[in-house]
């Protein structure tokens, strides 16, 4: 079992995927607490990825469109999901 902690401003730390069938705690930071399996917290994983993608104007991959003018490479990835209590009845 996984136990993750939700921090003051709503979000846990989620930086890949678990598998499917793991067990996961949620303690909220309210004291609440949800159990979850990995699937599920997979697909809130795959909803902000695509959120932040499309706001940042990225591709479906993560690649950019935009013409290149960086001088400091962006890297593609989301480390903190937002979670709220009663995600796990949904």
């Amino acid at each position: 079992m996984i136990t993750l902690h939700q921090d003051a401003d709503g979000f846990i730390r989620m930086n890949r995927h678990f598998p499917t069938k793991t067990p996961v705690a949620i303690i909220f930071s309210d004291g609440s607490q949800e159990s979850f399996v990995g699937e599920q917290l997979n697909a809130v994983y795959d909803q902000a990825q695509a959120e932040y993608r499309a706001e940042n104007r990225l591709d479906a991959k993560g690649f950019s469109r935009r013409p290149t003018k960086t001088v400091q490479p962006m890297k593609d990835s989301i480390t903190f999901v937002r979670v709220l209590p009663g995600l796990a009845q949904a």
